[in-house]
């Protein structure tokens, strides 16, 4: 088959059903309508993200992609590598620029290398990884960075020369729970009593939540969270990466995936959280509130998300990078994967080194973690 590789710096380039067919239709942050989203709206250049993705056709016709990014910084990515980035500039390098393959503030676990399903995904991930290491080596970035792979591509990728980074994330499993007390019920009791605590604090006739799914989101709703969101990160992590009009697009343009739960007091907004979602998953991304309530944060972005779940046969709860307080809440830990390639020989055998320890650490503590779960065992009360 003959067929051509090419860069583009918008996916406006792209036909949005050509993306989609190749992206499919269990992540909605691999969706055209997201990726988009962040490039029209600005999202993405004014905190060091240029889109430079890397696409394979054969005539007209879109057979493979890599969402692709020129970075100036570590913002939004959630693999953290200050470190790497401080060693190679003492070491008299510059780390950036480098290219990174990611959905932007998202640190969600999904295919990278999108491909049709007629072809050879060994065949043209390498297509697609060579390809940005050209690119890679033509902009005198550092190195080639895909964060957040589906396990599945990972073999492919240290095939390819790269090397893997273990890392830790907390989601909830729904086990066939037929309600939240089912799910309750299967919970220690120290853990049980602390969430039922937690609930009853707002279970008062003040409090009021609503779960608004796509279309029934108004400009109102998405302003108020947007006010919610942005006053919170500003507090916590500075600028805010999603602009209100890229929220609004959501309710447009992919209503059958955006979630907002939103919290009522006396009548009035004070929180709020976006949730999305995709297959067999509910992703918790953001959330902000307009007071200190206690408890509403859990609330909103672990018990009300949970009960979502249930009600609904979703199978997993990824609510979001951190957080070993979700532990005790009921989530469980699991595997993320990363993977790299730098330029430097020299710094990447340093890397490789620092990667097998940080392995070992990492099998340890997921090992320590999943001894320590809210859940009771058998004869346990």
């Amino acid at each position: 088959m003959k067929y051509s590789v090419r860069r583009v710096r918008s996916l406006t380039d792209i036909h949005s059903s050509e993306w989609n067919q190749l992206a499919g239709d269990t992540n909605p942050f691999l969706k055209y309508e997201f990726l988009s989203g962040l490039e029209q709206y600005d999202c993405l250049t004014g905190h060091g993200w240029y889109p430079c993705h890397i696409i394979v056709e054969s005539g007209k016709k879109l057979l493979a992609a890599l969402p692709l990014y020129y970075k100036t910084n570590s913002i939004g990515e959630f693999v953290f590598d200050w470190q790497w980035a401080q060693a190679y500039e003492n070491a008299g390098g510059k780390y950036y620029p480098k290219l990174v393959s990611a959905i932007p503030f998202t640190p969600v676990t999904g295919d990278r290398c999108l491909i049709s399903p007629d072809l050879s995904k060994q065949e043209f991930s390498k297509v697609l990884i060579d390809a940005a290491k050209e690119l890679a080596r033509e902009t005198q970035a550092s190195g080639l960075h895909i964060l957040f792979p589906d396990p599945s591509e990972c073999k492919n990728m240290t095939n390819m020369e790269m090397m893997l980074r273990k890392g830790c994330q907390y989601h909830w499993l729904n086990q066939g729970y037929s309600d939240f007390e089912d799910f309750l019920g299967r919970l220690s009791a120290k853990r049980r009593k602390q969430i039922r605590k937690e609930r009853k604090a707002l279970a008062t006739p003040e409090f009021n939540i609503q779960i608004l799914r796509g279309n029934e989101i108004t400009e109102y709703h998405w302003k108020t969270f947007h006010n919610f969101y942005t006053s919170t990160f500003y507090k916590k992590w500075g600028e805010p990466r999603f602009t209100r009009k890229f929220l609004d697009s959501l309710s447009q343009s992919m209503p059958e995936s955006v979630l907002l739960i939103m919290a009522r007091h006396d009548n009035n907004y004070v929180a709020g959280a976006l949730a999305f979602e995709g297959g067999n998953t509910l992703f918790g991304r953001h959330w902000g509130c307009s007071d200190d309530y206690k408890f509403l944060h859990f609330e909103l972005c672990y018990y009300q998300t949970i009960e979502y779940c249930i009600e609904h046969g979703l199978y997993r709860l990824d609510a979001g990078a951190q957080g070993e307080h979700k532990i005790w809440r009921g989530f469980s830990p699991v595997e993320t994967w990363s993977a790299h390639w730098l330029t430097n020989n020299n710094f990447s055998k340093a890397i490789d080194n620092f990667l097998k320890q940080e392995t070992r650490y990492i099998d340890s503590y997921i090992n320590d973690l999943a001894k320590h779960t809210a859940y009771r065992y058998t004869g346990d009360s």
